[in-house]
């Protein structure tokens, strides 16, 4: 499809829901017109159409917060669009990772019902994708205080310094025929990796699909 067969509203725009192509998190809506839309994909960089100013805008000019687009997919009906984004910093202009934040349903399930525990809702590897987008959040909006903030200002050779004390201490902790060790340690070593992915913009989705591919049925 060419974006011209996109369907845009009588305003001539289309929303655009942008999303982090690692953590997959969903970061803002926005709309485009034809011309962002186009100056997005020439650019890879993320352009859209202000309905309050009445003009084009370039996410980060001002805030230095800019998006580099990775994908731009549409939905079946070709009215809505999926931009996928390694984002530099906040998306929001209130300078936190993600503009979606407020829960309707804090504190209960939709059906009315007590929110349902981790253990009911939860899949078995849920947490590492609630990690990989603390960790995102924490490079976004680098609190102070946060261990992961540490290490993303420390930058990489600290980053991949503790990952390698972490495999040490993994290796020491099999020696010693410890579960207890063992499981702390490797705890260690994954959140280190984690890390390590996202300075490096290696989503771990691409870790599960190269391990896909080696898979021997």
């Amino acid at each position: 499809m060419n974006v011209q067969d996109l369907k845009f509203d009588s305003n001539g725009l289309i929303p655009a829901i942008v999303q982090d192509a690692q953590s997959k998190e969903v970061l803002t809506l926005a709309y485009m017109n034809e011309e962002s839309l186009k100056k997005t994909i020439e650019t890879r960089e993320t352009w859209f159409w202000s309905r309050s100013r009445q003009e084009l805008w370039n996410k980060g000019t001002t805030s230095g917060n800019t998006q580099r687009v990775v994908d731009i997919t549409y939905d079946c009906d070709g009215d809505s669009l999926v931009v996928k984004v390694i984002p530099a910093g906040p998306a929001c202009h209130k300078n936190v990772y993600s503009c979606f934040t407020e829960s309707l349903l804090t504190g209960e399930a939709a059906s009315g019902n007590p929110e349902p525990t981790a253990v009911e809702t939860d899949g078995r590897f849920d947490i590492i994708n609630k990690l990989e987008s603390l960790i995102a959040k924490r490079e976004a909006e680098m609190p102070e205080g946060s261990y992961t903030t540490y290490l993303f200002r420390e930058g990489v050779d600290k980053i991949l310094k503790k990952v390698g004390e972490e495999a040490s201490e993994v290796i020491i902790a099999a020696k010693n025929r410890s579960h207890d060790e063992l499981r702390y340690e490797a705890s260690d070593l994954i959140f280190h990796l984690l890390v390590l992915l996202r300075e490096q913009k290696l989503p771990f989705d691409a870790v599960l699909q190269e391990l896909e591919k080696r898979h021997v049925k």
